[in-house]
C-alpha cells in the first residue's frame, strides 16, 4: 500500500501589506514631529495610519522597534551617485544625506531614537543593525567603484579592509550629523568640497 504525502497545510492569516507598512511608518514619523518621543503611543500611530492597534503589534513588538524602522526606511532612500570620480561620488551622497537630515521627520525621529538609546541597549543594537549596518553598503559600493577606476588600492587583508570601511562610515556620518543636527550649519557645496578633500587625504594616508 502506497503511503500518501500529506498535503501542505493552508496558510493562515493575511499576507503582510507593503502599503499598510508604509502608511504606518509615515504615521509614526508624523506623530513624532507632532508629539515627541515621550507622548507617542502605538494607539496614536494606529489611528493616524487607519489600522487597528493589533496590526501594529503583529509587526512590531513596541514603540522602540517601530520608530527605528520608521527612521531606517528614510535612510534606505540614499543612493551613491556615479559622478565619474570618488570625490564627486562622495560629494553627491553627502549632499543627499544632509538634505535627508534636514527633513523635519528625519531630524525629529533620529534625534529621538538616539537620545532614548543612551539608556536602552537593545534599542541601540537595533539602530546599529537596522540603520548603521545597512547604510555601510554605500561605503562598500563606493570603494568597489573606486577600485575599479583605479582610484584606490585594494586592501589585501579583509579584516583591515572592514576596519577601513567602518572608519570611513563613522567619519562621514559623524561629520554630517554633527554639522546638520548639532551645529545647525549648512552642508553646502563649498563645505562638501572641503570635507571631501580632507577625507580623501586621510584615506590616502590610511591605505598607503
Amino acid at each position: 500500500m502506497q503511503s500518501r504525502t500529506p498535503s501542505p497545510l493552508p496558510r493562515t492569516g493575511r499576507p503582510r501589506s507593503a502599503a499598510a507598512d508604509a502608511a504606518i511608518l509615515e504615521a509614526t514619523r508624523a506623530a513624532l514631529v507632532d508629539l515627541g518621543w515621550s507622548k507617542l503611543t502605538m494607539g496614536d500611530v494606529a489611528t493616524r495610519a487607519g489600522v487597528a492597534k493589533t496590526t501594529l503589534y503583529r509587526r512590531w513588538a513596541g514603540k522602540n522597534e517601530l520608530v527605528v524602522d520608521a527612521v531606517a526606511v528614510l535612510f534606505d532612500e540614499l543612493e551613491l551617485p556615479d559622478n565619474g570620480s570618488l570625490a564627486a561620488d562622495i560629494g553627491g551622497v553627502v549632499l543627499q544625506f544632509a538634505a535627508l537630515l534636514n527633513r523635519p521627520e528625519t531630524k525629529t525621529a533620529l534625534m529621538a531614537v538616539v537620545a532614548e538609546s543612551t539608556r536602552d541597549e537593545p534599542l541601540r543594537e537595533r539602530i546599529r543593525t537596522s540603520i548603521v549596518d545597512r547604510q555601510k553598503r554605500l561605503v562598500l559600493e563606493g570603494r568597489a567603484r573606486a577600485h575599479a577606476r583605479g582610484e584606490l588600492p585594494l586592501e589585501a587583508d579583509p579584516a583591515a579592509a572592514a576596519r577601513t570601511a567602518d572608519l570611513i562610515f563613522d567619519v562621514v556620518a559623524g561629520a554630517v550629523v554633527h554639522r546638520t543636527l548639532v551645529s545647525a550649519e549648512p552642508v553646502d557645496e563649498e563645505w562638501v568640497d572641503r570635507f571631501t578633500s580632507l577625507l580623501l587625504g586621510g584615506l590616502a594616508s590610511v591605505q598607503s
